[in-house]
This record gives C-alpha cells, sequence and structure tokens, in this order.
C-alpha cells in the first residue's frame, strides 16, 4: 500500500507538472503566431492602464474606490477592479513597475491559464480520472475556443474568475466527500466572486448547486451537500461588498433596473456545440462581425467528440450517478447559452461557452480516464468517423465557404486519432495522452494565424515609456472630445492618433487626469449630458454641451467640472479653431499634434488644483480644508443660507455633515453633488463624504461568513480527529486495503487521503 501510493503521488505531481509546462508550451505557439494575442481589446484598452493606475495610486497610499477627477468612469467600486481581490491588487501594484504591458499582460495570463489547468486537473482527479487524462484536460481547457479568443486575449476578469472557480470545484468535491476541509471552498470561492466580474460568481453559484444535487445523488446523503452550501454561503456573504455598491448604484447607471430581455445578439445555439472537435470551425451566430463568426469560438478539444467512441459505455453507465454534477453543470451552461439575451446584468450568452467547454472536457476526460478501451479499435474507429463526418457536415453547414479549410481539419484530426489510438494500443494510455496534449499547440498555433489581423485589436501601444514621450505634457484635468471611431487604420500608432488622443482606459498609462474611461458602467445622466460613451468617443454636438450654462449656477459645464484643458479631435471638429475661443479660454498650439487635436485651455490658468473640489458658491463663503477621493472637507460660512456645489458625480454614497450635524445633498442638473448650507452658519466644518453604497451591510456580512467558516473548520476538525480515534480502535493491521481512484488522485497530498463514500 505505500509503494502503491508513493507511485500515485508521484504520477499526481509529474502530470501535474506537465500540465503546467503543457499551458506555457501552448502560450509559446499562440504568440509565434501573433505576439499580442494577450494584450489586445479590453485588455490594452481597458485591464492594463487599469492596473497602472490603481497600482500607482496604492502605492501613493490611497485606496481609489473613487476617482472624482475621472468623472463617469471613475467609481472604481462598481468597474472590474477587483479592489477586494487579494491577487488582483498584487498585479496592481507591480503594473507601475512594468514598462512593457503587452508582456506583462500575457505573463500575467500565462499565470492564470495555469492556475486554471491546474483546476480542470483537480477536478479531473477527484473525479477518479488517471492522472495523463486529467492533465489533457487541463492543458486543453485554456486553449478551447472563447477561452484563447475572448477571455484569454482581451476579458481578463472571465479568466481569472473561471480559474479560482475551478479550483472551488475541486475543492468542493472533496469537502463533500469528507477528504478536504471548508476553508479552501470559501477561499476559492471569494476569489471567484471578488474579480468583481459577475458572470464567474453567477457561474461558480451554480457550480455549487450542480454539485451538491450530484453528491445527494451520489452518496444518497443529504448532510455532505448540506456542509458544501453552507459554506458556500458563507463565501457569498464575504463577497457581498463586492456587488453591493453595483447593485445599488444600478439606478444611476447605463444597466439601469434589473431586466429579462430576449435577443439573438450572442445568443449560440445549442447545435454549435457540435463543432467543438473541429478547429476550423466558424460557428454561425449574431454578433459584432455579422452572422458567420471570423473565430472559432465554440471549439473546445480536437478529440472531444471522436473520443466518445474510444469509452467503455457498458462500464461508464456505473459511474452515472458519481458525474452528475458534470452533466448538470454543462447541461445549464448549454441552456444558458441559448438565451435570453440579458438577465438583469447578465448579458450575451456567448460568455459562458468557457463553461459549455468545462463542463464537456470534465465529462469526456473523466470518462476517459477511467473507462478508455481500445479492444475493437477498428469497429470504434469507424463510430469515431462517424462523428468527424458529423462534425463536417455542421461545420459546412455554418460556413460553407470554409469547406476546405474543413476537409483539411478532418483529415487533420483523423489522423492525429489513429496516431493516438495506435499509442494507446501499443505504448499504453500515458503515451496517447502525450501526444494528445502536444497536437494542443500546433492546433492554437493554426487558429490564432488564420484569424490575422485580428478584428479586436485597438493596436495600442505597448510600452509606457513610449507613450509618455511621444504625448504632450498636460498637467490638470483634461476633457477630450473625439470619436474612436473617425480613427483610420493606418492612424492607429503613436506618430498617428495615439501620440495626441485618448480613448478607453488610454490616459491612465500617461498618469494623466481625463474625463471619463473605458466603462461598461457609466453614469447615465453624465453620459447624457456630454453624449459620452463607454469608451470616451461622444457625439458633434458635445463641444457645445461643453460650454452650455447651467441654468440654476449660471455656470458652464466644463465650470462645474473644473476643467483645465479641452481637447478637440480635428476629425470631428475640423473647423474648431477658426471660430473664436469661448470666454475666459483661448487656443493653444502643442508642435507636432496640431493635425490630430485643437487644444483650448483656461485663459487665466488651471483651476483643477484651487480650493479643492468646491465648482460654484452662491451666497457662502468657502474655503477647502483638505481633499481626498472621497472626501471633501471645508470651511464655510453662510450668513444668509446659500448653495455650495462640487466637483463631483452624484454617485450614491455621499454622506454630508456640518459642524457633526448630518446634512441632506442634492443635485445639480442630475449630475453634480450640491449642498444647501443654513443661515448663520460661522466658520462651519462641511465634510462630504462618499463611501461605497452598503458598505457597512457588507462588512457585517462578510464577518458573518468568516465566522462561519471558522465554525465550519473547527467541526470538521473535531470531526477528523473522532473518526482517526475510531480507526485507530478498530483498525486490523493484517486486513490488506486496495487504494481507490480517488485514493490515487489524491496522493500527492496527505491531506487528500480518504476513502469514496
Amino acid at each position: 500500500m505505500v509503494e502503491s501510493s508513493a507511485v500515485a503521488r508521484r504520477d499526481v505531481y509529474l502530470w501535474g507538472t506537465i500540465t503546467a509546462i503543457g499551458v506555457i508550451a501552448g502560450y509559446v505557439a499562440v504568440l509565434f503566431a501573433n505576439i499580442r494575442h494577450f494584450y489586445t481589446d479590453d485588455t490594452e484598452s481597458q485591464y492594463a492602464p487599469l492596473w497602472v493606475m490603481l497600482g500607482r495610486r496604492m502605492r501613493d497610499g490611497e485606496f481609489p474606490a473613487l476617482v472624482p477627477q475621472h468623472w463617469m468612469a471613475g467609481n472604481y467600486s462598481i468597474e472590474e477592479a477587483g479592489l477586494l481581490n487579494p491577487p488582483q491588487l498584487l498585479i496592481d501594484l507591480i503594473a507601475p513597475s512594468v514598462d512593457n504591458l503587452a508582456i506583462y499582460a500575457t505573463v500575467v495570463k500565462l499565470i492564470f491559464a495555469i492556475i486554471l489547468a491546474l483546476g480542470v486537473y483537480r477536478i479531473c482527479l477527484e473525479y477518479g480520472a488517471k492522472a495523463p487524462w486529467a492533465a489533457l484536460a487541463g492543458v486543453s481547457i485554456p486553449f478551447s475556443g472563447f477561452l484563447l479568443f475572448f477571455d484569454e486575449a482581451s476579458w481578463f476578469t472571465a479568466l481569472s474568475g473561471t480559474a479560482w472557480m475551478v479550483h472551488a470545484w475541486a475543492s468542493s468535491v472533496r469537502y463533500a466527500r469528507g477528504r478536504g476541509g471548508p476553508i479552501p471552498v470559501f477561499i476559492y470561492l471569494y476569489l471567484a466572486i471578488s474579480v468583481q466580474y459577475i458572470f464567474p460568481a453567477v457561474e461558480a453559484g451554480l457550480m455549487i448547486a450542480a454539485v451538491a444535487v450530484g453528491e445527494v445523488i451520489y452518496q444518497r446523503a443529504w448532510q455532505p451537500s448540506l456542509r458544501l452550501l453552507i459554506v458556500s454561503a458563507c463565501a457569498a456573504l464575504a463577497g457581498l461588498l463586492t456587488y453591493l455598491p453595483s447593485a445599488l448604484s444600478a439606478t444611476v447607471t447605463w444597466r439601469g433596473n434589473s431586466q429579462i430581455n430576449n435577443d439573438q445578439f450572442l445568443t449560440v445555439p445549442w447545435s454549435e456545440s457540435l463543432n467543438a472537435s473541429l478547429p476550423s470551425t466558424l460557428p454561425a451566430f449574431t454578433s459584432w462581425w455579422g452572422y458567420v463568426q471570423p473565430l472559432p469560438l465554440v471549439y473546445i478539444a480536437w478529440f472531444l467528440i471522436p473520443a466518445l467512441a474510444f469509452i467503455d459505455w457498458r462500464k461508464a453507465t456505473g459511474a452515472a450517478r458519481e458525474l452528475s454534477a458534470v452533466g448538470l453543470f454543462a447541461i445549464m451552461m448549454l441552456m444558458w447559452t441559448a438565451g435570453p439575451g440579458t438577465i438583469g446584468p447578465l448579458r450575451w450568452p456567448m460568455r459562458v461557452l468557457p463553461m459549455v467547454a468545462l463542463g464537456l472536457l470534465l465529462l469526456v476526460c473523466v470518462l476517459l480516464g477511467r473507462y478508455v478501451t481500445f479492444q475493437g479499435w477498428r469497429r470504434r474507429g469507424i463510430a469515431a468517423g462517424v462523428l468527424l463526418a458529423l462534425l463536417l457536415a455542421r461545420s459546412f453547414s455554418a460556413a460553407p465557404r470554409e469547406i476546405v479549410s474543413h476537409l483539411l481539419a478532418v483529415v487533420a484530426v483523423a489522423a492525429l486519432g489513429a496516431a493516438t489510438v495506435w499509442l494507446g494500443r501499443n505504448r499504453g494510455a500515458a503515451a496517447a495522452c502525450g501526444l494528445a496534449i502536444v497536437a494542443v499547440f500546433p492546433i492554437a498555433f493554426v487558429q490564432v494565424a488564420a484569424a490575422q489581423p485580428t478584428p479586436m485589436s485597438w493596436n495600442l501601444p505597448e510600452k509606457r515609456s513610449d507613450m509618455i514621450a511621444a504625448f504632450p505634457k498636460f498637467t490638470g484635468t483634461t476633457l477630450q472630445l473625439g470619436d474612436r471611431a473617425l480613427i483610420q487604420p493606418g492612424e492607429k500608432t503613436l506618430q498617428g492618433a495615439y501620440g495626441s488622443l485618448v480613448f478607453g482606459n488610454y490616459a491612465k498609462n500617461l498618469d494623466q487626469d481625463y474625463v471619463a474611461g473605458y466603462t461598461p458602467n457609466g453614469h447615465f445622466w453624465f453620459g447624457e449630458m456630454l453624449c459620452m460613451r463607454w469608451d470616451v468617443s461622444v457625439c458633434p454636438d458635445a463641444y457645445r454641451r461643453a460650454f452650455a450654462v447651467e441654468p440654476s449656477t449660471g455656470r458652464t459645464v466644463v465650470d462645474l467640472m473644473k476643467i483645465d484643458r479641452v481637447v478637440l479631435q480635428r476629425a470631428l471638429y475640423p473647423d474648431a479653431r477658426n471660430q473664436p475661443a469661448p470666454p475666459g479660454w483661448e487656443w493653444v498650439e502643442y508642435p507636432g499634434h496640431e493635425n490630430v487635436i485643437s487644444v483650448l485651455e483656461r485663459a487665466g490658468g488651471p483651476i483643477s488644483t484651487s480650493n479643492g473640489l468646491v465648482a460654484d458658491t452662491a451666497g457662502v463663503s468657502a474655503v477647502s480644508t483638505s481633499e481626498s477621493g472621497m472626501t471633501s472637507r471645508v470651511r464655510v460660512s453662510s450668513p444668509d443660507g446659500g448653495q455650495i456645489v462640487f466637483a463631483r458625480l452624484g454617485w450614491p454614497g455621499y454622506r454630508v455633515r456640518l459642524d457633526g450635524r448630518e446634512l441632506p445633498w442634492h443635485l445639480v442638473d442630475k449630475t453634480f453633488v450640491a449642498v444647501d448650507i443654513p443661515a448663520g452658519t460661522n466658520n462651519g466644518d462641511l465634510q462630504v463624504t462618499w463611501r461605497p453604497p452598503g458598505w457597512k451591510i457588507g462588512a457585517l456580512t462578510a464577518l458573518i461568513g468568516l465566522l462561519g467558516v471558522a465554525v465550519l473548520q473547527w467541526v470538521f476538525v473535531r470531526s477528523k480527529r473522532r473518526d482517526s480515534d475510531t480507526d485507530d480502535d478498530g483498525a486490523d493491521e493484517d486486513t490488506p486495503t486496495t487504494p481507490t481512484p480517488t485514493d490515487t488522485a489524491a496522493a500527492a497530498d496527505p491531506d487528500l487521503a480518504g476513502v469514496r463514500p
């Protein structure tokens, strides 16, 4: 028994190492096809600059939940900032020290891809798969179509959330089956929730539900699942603060109130899953690029469908109860991909395609890892050929113009399958899995190379030092009025548009304060005021609106915002400099940039740094005494009463006190925070403080969650000691024991030791 456990332990470590190395090799293959693959779209325009800005402010001693100068995108408690996620905070803290953001983003994503792969590896082992097949699932998942082309290339928080979620799955099975404690479940679930992206949180909840139901079916007892649900509830309570600010601020954002709508945009028919093993597949559903997609988004793994022919289904039916959670999860995800298109904050069902890939890969690789057979290989080979024909038919029907690519893909998959079967029959399953893993790399290379030039890239620069050197040295707060759609392909360089204009979060790379940034949760009324969109683009009327007078104060919008500079995109406002500058402003030349931008600056110098964020007063004397992102403190006097307006966007969460007494606050033009000062106020201490709405409730629920998991851990330790005492009292040293598949999988860690219930 000791020798067998040592061999199993060594195999688990060996194939775990192979899994990590396999992911690295796959990333290298992808980078040969496109060196910027992991620095594209939202990564270059949203996440990487956000990491830099957040890290810089944290190094300065700030907790940047709110940055007033960033206006529409400045409420980072509702953005995908991961402010309560420790690994994400570490990423932020390192980011300002790295010049090349493409390299940094690639390394960060590689680390999370390895975490993801090892999590899938763990799940397979927990369900009794042999290590080589578990490694095959682990290496394959990061290179499944949607993960490779969206979550890894662009949507980073989806990748990181999924990486933590799969580890929560593995730990949940261990906890439910008595082989592990509640703390790992709690930690991994909290990390998945607190990335501040709602999809991994909801997917984790559905996963827990599937595992809980599956364990009741498998163990025919409800107590293990109840314990799992309790620890999951504790993690949800701890993570509630991540989403309370968004929920309580929804009424003033573009998202608005919760609603359920059904449309066909980015909903994926179930039949597209029949393309899962053909690398050339280009699925058919409605997206930004029309009906036939330019990327193999529904591809999962080349072996997935043909390998079904080499499972001993008579034996596999015996595992139906044990694997019911995996099947239930896969079914739920397939149903979700087909719609509705919007469920509250959850929109675009295409986003859950990685969960479909996860469910199907787990199911197939666990079955292969326990019931693979090469007996009757000719008959099974014919069955695999029929499955390949079905793949060809479905892929052809989706994208008939790609018939040559489909035929070549069928030949390649058939050849790989034949070689894998030969190795399995003559060299064993480990050799077959090795070839299957190696085949992942050239397929990823070919898929990425075939998708060039990628339809997703903004082509933003990579090195921050180059960006800063090329850009004008603007100080203070800048409002840019431009439209990203007007940038021509040849202008997307530092010598062109990107040396003068910012879109998305690009300004954060420059350490400059620009109004707004990349945001999916923009402030509705501010966006309406300047007709500003999610990427900072505006409509042509924005120039007039910015200098329009707000009636109740008699001040212009740019005055109330305390803007120092207005940058106009020449392509949007070609004749602006031919007109006189607005009163109090002047046109300023920035040599080398005049063909791209026109610049207005205040004739009397900057105002953003004078008197804090006090923007306007009426009947009030106001002197700023201290200022931070979340608090304005002002010394106020008002003999007859009056009003003070702050250059702060009216997010929910503000609280106002005058000499310790609470005052109401209101909005000017549905946008600016304003306070009425009572008559007779003399040198009063006015404090305007913002906190993420619901933070007290969230802190309380987090404490309850922590206490709950502590109690569960105490119960778990006591039960393990009691079981150990019972085993010592009744053990028979002469009775041989045989390890179960799960014992073998667990042998890499003494804590994993245990018996299948």
